[in-house]
C-alpha cells in the first residue's frame, strides 16, 4: 500500500510539473492563451483515466487556480474551468477537502445581491456542482449551511428557467443530506420557492413543489400555512405532472411530516380533492395515498378506537350501490375534522372561480361518503351550502351538490332531515331562490330507502300540497323541483304511495294549472301515469275517479273567493279534462 501511494503521489508530481508551464499561462493578459492553458491542464488530468488518488492530489494543487478562473473575463474559460472542478469533485476520494475554498467562491459568484455570474449557462452549471457537491459531501457542508441558503435563496429565482429547477434539486439535496442543521434555515428558502411556484414553465412549477415538499418536511413546521394556499392553486393547474407533484407531496407530509396531526385539517381536503382529479393516474394515486394515510392513524390510534373497531367495521344499511367504502382510519380523520372543513367549504362553494367552486362541490360529497351519519350535528351549515350550490349557474357544481345532499339522505335519518328540510321549503319570503330547498329536498329523497322513507310519506306529502308550496310561485324553475320531489317520492316508495296519492295529485294538477310551458306540463302528467302505475291503475281516470269527491271539496272550500286569476279554476279545468267522462 505505501509503495502504491508513493507511486501515486511521483505520479502526481511528474504530471504537475509538466503543467507548471500552462498554470502561469493562467496569469496572462492574452484570453486565447489562458483558455489554451486551462485546455490543455484539463486534457492532462480528467480527461486521461488517472486513477482517483492521483485525481485527489492534483485536485488539491489545482483547486485555487480552478476557483480563480471562475471569475475570468471570458466566458469560455470560465465554463472549462467550472467543468473541470465538477470533474475532480465527482472522481476524487475527499472531494470535502476542497470546501473551505469552493463554498466561499461559489457564495461570492451566485449568493451575492448581484450576481457576478452573468451567462445563464454558467449558472446553471454552477449550481449544477453544487448539487453535486451536496451528493458527495453530505454532512461534510454543516459548516457551509449559510453559504448554501445565501446561494439557493438567489438561484431559486434566477431569470433562467433551468437554473431554478437545479436550484429546486439542490435544495432537496440539502434538505436530506442536513436535516439536523437545515430546519434552523429552512425558513428562508420559503419566499424564493413561493415566488417561484408560479412559473410560467410547468417543469419549474414541479420542481418547485416538490422542493417545497422536503422543506417543510424538513423544517419546524411553522411554515405550512404559508405554503398552503399556494398548494391549494396547483390543484388547479392545467399541467398534470404538477397536479400529480402536489399529491405526492401532500401524502408525504400526512404520512411523514413531524407535525402533521396539527395540519390534518388543513391537509386532509387538499389530499381528498386530488381524489377527483381527471387523470385517472393522479385520482389513483391520491385514493391509493389516502388509503394509507387512514391505516396509519388508524394504526397508531388503535387505544382510542377499540371500541370502534368491530361496529364501525360493519358497513350501514342501504349504503350506496358500487362504492367502496372507506376505512375506518380515513372515516375518523374526516368525522375529527369536519366542523372545521364545513366553514371553508361554505366559503369557497361561492368563490368566484368556477374552478374552485367545482373542486369544492367534488370534495363536499367526498366528505359526506367518510363522515356517513356525522354529518347529522353540521347539518344546518350543510343545507345552506347546499341550497347555494343547487343555484350555481355552472351545472357541475349543480351535479355535485346534488350527489353531496342525495349521500345526506342515505346517511342522515328522514326524522332528522326533514325538520330542517320542510321548515325550509315553506319559509321563502326572503330567499332569492325559493326553488332551491325543492331542489335539495327531491336530491336527498333521492338517497333515502324506501323502508326508513315510509312513516314519514304523510308529512312530505302534506307538505308540498298545501297552497303556500304548490301554488304560490308560477316560474318554471320552481314547478320544476316541486315536481322533482313528487318524482323522488315516486321513484323511492312506489306502492307506498298510495297512502298519499291524493296529496301528490293535487300537486300534480297544479304544476300543470300553473305551468306555460308545454314540456314541464307533459312530464307532469307523465308523473301521473307514474302515480297510476305504483298503485297498479289500469288508466289515468282511475285515478281522478279514486279522488274525484276530494279533489272537488278540496276545490269547492275556496270557491267563493275565485276570480278570474285564481289557480283553481286552472285547476278546475285540468281535472275536468283528464278525467274524462264519468
Amino acid at each position: 500500500m505505501a509503495a502504491m501511494a508513493a507511486g501515486d503521489e511521483h505520479a502526481s508530481s511528474e504530471i504537475l510539473r509538466g503543467l507548471a508551464r500552462h498554470l502561469n499561462c493562467l496569469n496572462e493578459d492574452n484570453k486565447s492563451t489562458r483558455k489554451r492553458a486551462l485546455e490543455l491542464i484539463k486534457r492532462e488530468t480528467v480527461d486521461k483515466g488517472l486513477s482517483s488518488s492521483v485525481l485527489q492530489e492534483l485536485f488539491s494543487a489545482l483547486l485555487k487556480p480552478l476557483l480563480k478562473c471562475l471569475s475570468d473575463p471570458m466566458e469560455r474559460c470560465r465554463e472549462t474551468a467550472l467543468t473541470m472542478t465538477t470533474e475532480f469533485i465527482r472522481c476524487v476520494p475527499k472531494p470535502e477537502e476542497s470546501l473551505p475554498y469552493l463554498m466561499p467562491c461559489l457564495a461570492q459568484r451566485l449568493g451575492e445581491k448581484e450576481t457576478l455570474e452573468t451567462a445563464e449557462e454558467l449558472r446553471l452549471l454552477a449550481v449544477e456542482m453544487l448539487t453535486l457537491t451536496v451528493e458527495v459531501c453530505g454532512k461534510h457542508l454543516a459548516p457551509y449551511l449559510t453559504d448554501m441558503i445565501n446561494i439557493l435563496q438567489r438561484t431559486i429565482v434566477d431569470p433562467f428557467p433551468d437554473v431554478r429547477r437545479e436550484s429546486c434539486k439542490c435544495t432537496i439535496n440539502v434538505a436530506k443530506s442536513l436535516p439536523e442543521h437545515f430546519h434552523m434555515q429552512a425558513e428562508s428558502l420559503m419566499k424564493p420557492l413561493m415566488q417561484t411556484i408560479a412559473h410560467q414553465h410547468s417543469r419549474v412549477r414541479v420542481s418547485v413543489v416538490e422542493a417545497t415538499g422536503a422543506v417543510i418536511q424538513h423544517s419546524n413546521g411553522k411554515n405550512v400555512d404559508d405554503v398552503l394556499s399556494h398548494l391549494a392553486q396547483r390543484l388547479f393547474d392545467d399541467s398534470p405532472q404538477v397536479r400529480r407533484a402536489v399529491t405526492v407531496v401532500v401524502g408525504d407530509w400526512l404520512l411523514q411530516m413531524k407535525d402533521r396531526y396539527s395540519y390534518f385539517h388543513k391537509l386532509v381536503p387538499l389530499l381528498l380533492t386530488c381524489i377527483s382529479d381527471e387523470i385517472p393516474e393522479i385520482s389513483c394515486l391520491a385514493a391509493d395515498l389516502w388509503k394509507q394515510v387512514g391505516a396509519q392513524w388508524e394504526k397508531e390510534n388503535e387505544d382510542d378506537i377499540k371500541d370502534k373497531l368491530d361496529f364501525l367495521l360493519t358497513q350501514p344499511p342501504f349504503y350506496p350501490q358500487g362504492v367502496e367504502r372507506p376505512g375506518l382510519g380515513c372515516r375518523e380523520l374526516v368525522v375529527r375534522h369536519l366542523g372545521r372543513l364545513v366553514p371553508a367549504i361554505s366559503n369557497d362553494i361561492t368563490d368566484w372561480l368556477v374552478p374552485t367552486r367545482v373542486r369544492t362541490s367534488q370534495l363536499l360529497s367526498l366528505l359526506l361518503l367518510h363522515a356517513e351519519d356525522h354529518s347529522i350535528q353540521h347539518l344546518q351549515p350543510l343545507l345552506a351550502i347546499l341550497y347555494r350550490a343547487s343555484t350555481d349557474a355552472e351545472r357541475d357544481v349543480v351535479s355535485n351538490s346534488l350527489a353531496a345532499a342525495k349521500l345526506l339522505g342515505t346517511f342522515v335519518p328522514p326524522a332528522v332531515f326533514l325538520k330542517l328540510l320542510l321548515d325550509h321549503v315553506t319559509n321563502l319570503s326572503s330567499s332569492s331562490h325559493p326553488w332551491a330547498p325543492l331542489m335539495v329536498l327531491a336530491a336527498v329523497l333521492g338517497g333515502c330507502s324506501k323502508p326508513l322513507l315510509k312513516p314519514h310519506l304523510q308529512e312530505i306529502a302534506n307538505k308540498l300540497a298545501q297552497p303556500d308550496v304548490c301554488q304560490e310561485y308560477q316560474q318554471v324553475v320552481y314547478l320544476e323541483q316541486l315536481l322533482g320531489c313528487v318524482d323522488a317520492l315516486l321513484c323511492q316508495s312506489e306502492s307506498d304511495c298510495s297512502a298519499v296519492s291524493l296529496q301528490l295529485l293535487q300537486v300534480l294538477v297544479t304544476v300543470q294549472s300553473l305551468c306555460p310551458e308545454p314540456h314541464l306540463s307533459e312530464k307532469a302528467l307523465e308523473s301521473v301515469q307514474c302515480l297510476c302505475k305504483v298503485q297498479g291503475l289500469d288508466s289515468v281516470k282511475d285515478l281522478y275517479r279514486q279522488h274525484m269527491r276530494q279533489l272537488l271539496d278540496w276545490l269547492s272550500a275556496s270557491v267563493n273567493t275565485w276570480s278570474s286569476y285564481s289557480p283553481q279554476r286552472l285547476q278546475l279545468h285540468i281535472i275536468v279534462i283528464q278525467s274524462g267522462e264519468k
